[in-house]
């Protein structure tokens, strides 16, 4: 037997993604799935008293008995892998063979495996992203209280809460739960409408009259839903929708993902990823430690955004009632989208529920910054008083650049002090005002507050 590390082997078989995921988009699965439908499109047709329910008995026997093996020897000659199959199957099954298949397309089957597999792989996607919601409440609820020093323009602003930064991330996510949770429900079959869409060969087997009920039994049987119009395949729209809601939700990871890796950058250094006792961060800096599995998210998250345009291309170039230009790419756009939103989710998990909070960096960045954050306070303060507001803006922008020249130069900020000492300033705002403005903790706003609120959400 051929090593399998002599040939290329995709990261997603062994590296990224959980076993559960990819089990699921394995080619003995997608077998299953069709012999699945090949037993129920039998079934169905019994039932409408084309053959025996014996005949169906024996497929439904032989159906677990995969041997891709041998289907791809049969492929190898006729160069369709759908027909190998259903030639490999129809040979364990000496009685029955024969009536496989009986009407139908190939995209009957193939669409309709795909279908039950991408709702499949929803279903286990919602799992995680609810784990990880419960894992951000968590993290809310500790640090919802939490002053931090907020940044724009990747500047020092204003204060807001640890929790509250978190709660930015988990209500994106709670919208990402939402949609899928809705791209799920919607997810249809092609059915069972033939070559190209009209039924006309299974009216010819049942009657044209009975088509409906043909239809409505087997979606009992595949508990699916199917399209009530199509071509020879589904619409491809419905791939396009399902990955945007994979790439949504890998933005919002994303973004979840580079604002940690700035934030545990050493020079703010409030928040670590988890990092191995025999971890190595690097081959030549001993010292090293690297954001490795935030590094990897935005990795990852980036190639899945390119993922929904190759989707677009094939619902829209899917010319008449259908082209093959799209089959070759489904093969690994589905699954790798899939197999990336999986290995995101774990790894968000990890991270958000193993995160060390550095209280010494959180403190020393308030002391450093938080003082150029009460001039809002004291000029809004001072014209409560009646106090000009520009005029206010101008002295208080003047003593905030002296004070932010001193802080680049590695000393305490002066800004409080310079304050306090100003004359004009003083007409408006006594020294002791300053110093209690000078207490940031309490300028947070309703950060706390809609933090929790999200926390409840999430958990009920």
């Amino acid at each position: 037997m051929t090593n399998p590390y002599e040939n290329y082997q995709s990261p997603f078989s062994w590296r990224y993604a959980g076993p559960e995921m990819r089990s699921l988009w394995s080619e003995h699965q997608k077998r299953l799935l069709w012999r699945k439908i090949w037993v129920a499109l039998a079934q169905v047709q019994s039932e409408f008293g084309l053959f025996s329910a014996d005949l169906v008995q024996e497929l439904s026997s032989h159906a677990t008995e995969i041997d891709v093996e041998a289907a791809l020897e049969i492929e190898a000659q006729i160069h369709h892998d759908l027909m190998a199959e259903l030639k490999t199957f129809a040979a364990q099954c000496p009685g029955a063979g024969g009536i496989l298949h009986l009407g139908a397309t190939s995209m009957d089957i193939e669409d309709n495996a795909d279908a039950l597999r991408l709702r499949s792989a929803l279903d286990i996607i919602l799992e995680k992203l609810n784990e990880l919601l419960l894992v951000f409440a968590v993290q809310i609820e500790k640090t919802a209280d939490v002053p931090v020093m907020a940044f724009t323009h990747l500047q020092p602003a204003e204060p807001t809460t640890l929790g509250y930064r978190f709660a930015f991330h988990a209500q994106d996510l709670w919208e990402d739960f939402q949609q899928i949770k809705q791209v799920r429900e919607n997810i249809c079959g092609k059915g069972f409408k033939g070559a190209v869409g009209t039924g006309a060969a299974f009216g010819e087997l049942i009657g044209i009259q009975n088509l409906n009920r043909f239809e409505e039994r087997l979606g009992e049987l595949l508990d699916l839903n199917f399209y009530s119009i199509t071509h020879q395949t589904y619409p491809r729209k419905q791939d396009y929708v399902i990955l945007n809601a994979l790439a949504g939700l890998g933005a919002t990871l994303y973004k979840f993902a580079f604002d940690l890796r700035v934030l545990q950058s050493p020079p703010i250094g409030e928040l670590s990823e988890p990092f191995g006792k025999h971890q190595v961060g690097s081959s030549a800096m001993p010292f090293k430690r690297n954001p490795i599995n935030a590094e990897k998210i935005d990795s990852l998250a980036r190639q899945l955004s390119a993922y929904p345009q190759i989707a677009w291309q094939n619902a829209a170039n899917s010319l008449l009632e259908r082209t093959l230009d799209d089959s070759a790419n489904r093969r690994t756009i589905l699954p790798e989208a899939f197999l990336i939103t999986d290995e995101l989710l774990r790894i968000s998990i990890r991270l958000v529920r193993d995160l060390t909070v550095n209280a010494d960096s959180i403190k020393r960045n308030l002391e450093t910054y938080a003082p150029f954050a009460m001039t809002e306070r004291i000029m809004m303060l001072a014209g409560k008083k009646g106090a000009d507001r520009q005029a206010m803006h101008e002295i208080l922008r003047q003593h905030a650049l002296i004070a932010w020249q001193a802080v680049q130069q590695g000393q305490p900020n002066p800004l409080i002090e310079r304050l306090q000492q100003d004359t004009e300033l003083s007409q408006w705002i006594t020294p002791d005002e300053i110093r209690q403005l000078a207490d940031l903790n309490t300028y947070t706003g309703i950060a706390s507050n809609r933090a929790m609120e999200l926390v409840r959400k999430i958990r009920a």
